[in-house]
């Protein structure tokens, strides 16, 4: 029996581009980019980007002092070999964040008594906090953002009980995204605590440039053919009259990431097994025919030349027949369940003078290294050692543990694992709503999760897509 595995391929760390019409305009380093040449939709923001508030009563001067830090510069206090320098909102997105005018700032009205006293806190809270969003959606055409400051002794209503499927950020962004509002929740021990103003400020900043309709990256070297969908499921609580699963479809329309957007539908006829739900034919050719509509709509009536549809869990033959069928206008069509939970390890071995089978490495196995197992099979690290970061030439995000590799199985599509490997490696890189280099995941499994989180407690599912800068 043979224990040796294919030689592996490297592949390099997907650019990013930050104008529409300089292909020089690219970088590897989000924030590097962002500060070298702007974010990508330069001059398309509304300049000022204003802001509502809400906050407990007394208190809505810690936001304006927030607002402020916005403004202001600061420099790293952890992840100096990765995060820059922030040097205020203007400087990195060239438009004004502001205060909106003086009738779209909230301050609630005295309730910690009641809200302690409650055998419910979660309820009240949410309660108080739908009432001032509410009041502020008559104002909607004077503010882009809310700011909603959390103070950290209300943490108690942000869960509910063991019985109760409740989460305070899930409930909120179900409500304002349904009405086309974006939020930014600020909490005390996390947002105004945190000691490293400068990573608070790239997170904060980059969400609410994205949530006011900005674009800060994309992607740099895709297929323009090719059009990417990850699917999701949640189950809605028993005690709910609604269908028990919702299906989540993110879709990213365009290879340089642009149209990320997602739909989503009750589930009837689904099958649970082993915990993992999976779809009948007929609701598979569903969400997918879906899909294939709105590219078409915007695509001026064109059938993209190949879909990938990433799920964590197997496609199972009804599933695939289900896809087969809602895309059979397109030449390739491949169906990639990605695992994340692995047990390979991997560890990098490097020359050694004097000795024939070399030493383990000071740095682990590099970020975009793809082992194919079989025909069907491959190991990818999205997690790993990344040159061109740091100044010593390696970087490890995170700087902990031995990265795991991701599994990919091909249940329908065909030829080498390159192409499709390096798209999923690219789409790592298109979460806007946090700081760091990329995710564990590519975008569409990542958002396709979060989203079907938020949309299984919408009273109403809508049949058009949804932006996920409301969900953020």
């Amino acid at each position: 029996m043979n224990s040796e595995i294919s030689p592996h391929i490297r592949l390099i760390e997907p650019a990013l581009s930050f104008h529409p019409d300089r292909p020089s305009d690219r970088e590897i380093h989000p924030l590097r980019g962002l500060r070298r040449f702007g974010p990508y939709s330069a001059g398309l923001v509304p300049d000022p980007i204003r802001i509502a508030t809400i906050a407990p009563a007394s208190e809505g001067s810690r936001l304006y002092e927030f607002m402020k830090q916005l403004n202001s510069t600061f420099s790293p206090q952890e992840r100096r070999t990765y995060l820059e320098e922030w040097p205020g909102f203007k400087n990195v997105f060239g438009v004004r964040m502001v205060a909106a005018t003086n009738d779209c700032h909230i301050e609630m009205d005295e309730f910690d008594e009641q809200f302690v006293n409650s055998p419910s806190p979660h309820i009240v809270l949410s309660e108080k906090l739908g009432r001032a969003i509410q009041e502020l959606t008559a104002r909607r055409s004077e503010f882009d953002v809310i700011f909603i400051y959390l103070p950290q002794r209300w943490e108690a209503g942000h869960k509910g009980g063991e019985d109760d499927d409740f989460d305070l950020h899930d409930h909120l962004k179900a409500m304002t995204a349904a009405q086309g509002i974006p939020i930014q929740m600020v909490r005390e021990d996390k947002a105004l605590s945190y000691h490293c103003r400068a990573s608070v400020m790239w997170r904060i900043g980059l969400a609410i440039y994205a949530k006011a309709g900005g674009v800060p990256w994309k992607l740099a070297d895709m297929d323009p053919e090719t059009a990417y969908v990850g699917i999701s499921y949640a189950v809605r609580p028993v005690t709910s009259d609604r269908p028990r699963f919702v299906t989540c479809c993110s879709q990213v329309f365009d290879a340089d990431g642009t149209g990320l957007e997602f739909i989503a539908y009750d589930a009837h006829e689904v099958e649970v097994q082993r915990r993992n739900p999976f779809l009948s034919q007929t609701e598979m050719f569903r969400v997918m025919t879906r899909s294939m509509e709105h590219y078409r709509r915007r695509h001026s009536g064109r059938s993209p030349r190949r879909v990938m549809v990433h799920k964590t869990t197997e496609f199972k033959p009804e599933e695939i027949d289900g896809c087969m069928e809602a895309l059979h206008l397109c030449e390739t069509v491949d169906l990639l369940q990605i695992v994340q939970d692995v047990s390979w390890r991997g560890v990098r071995i490097k020359e050694s003078s004097g000795q024939t089978k070399g030493v383990a490495a000071s740095y682990p196995v590099s970020r975009g290294t793809l082992i194919p197992t079989s025909l069907k099979e491959a190991l990818l690290w999205t997690h790993g050692d990344v040159e061109g970061i740091a100044g010593n030439g390696s970087f490890f995000q995170g700087s902990r543990s031995t990265p795991r590799p991701i599994r990919l199985v091909r249940h329908a599509g065909h030829g080498t694992w390159d192409d499709t490997a390096r798209a999923i490696l690219a789409l790592t890189k298109m979460d806007w709503n946090n700081d760091s280099l990329y995710d564990p995941l590519p975008v569409t499994l990542g958002y396709a999760k979060v989203l079907a989180q938020v949309v299984k407690r919408m009273d109403v599912l809508g049949t058009m897509p949804y932006q996920f800068r409301f969900f953020m």
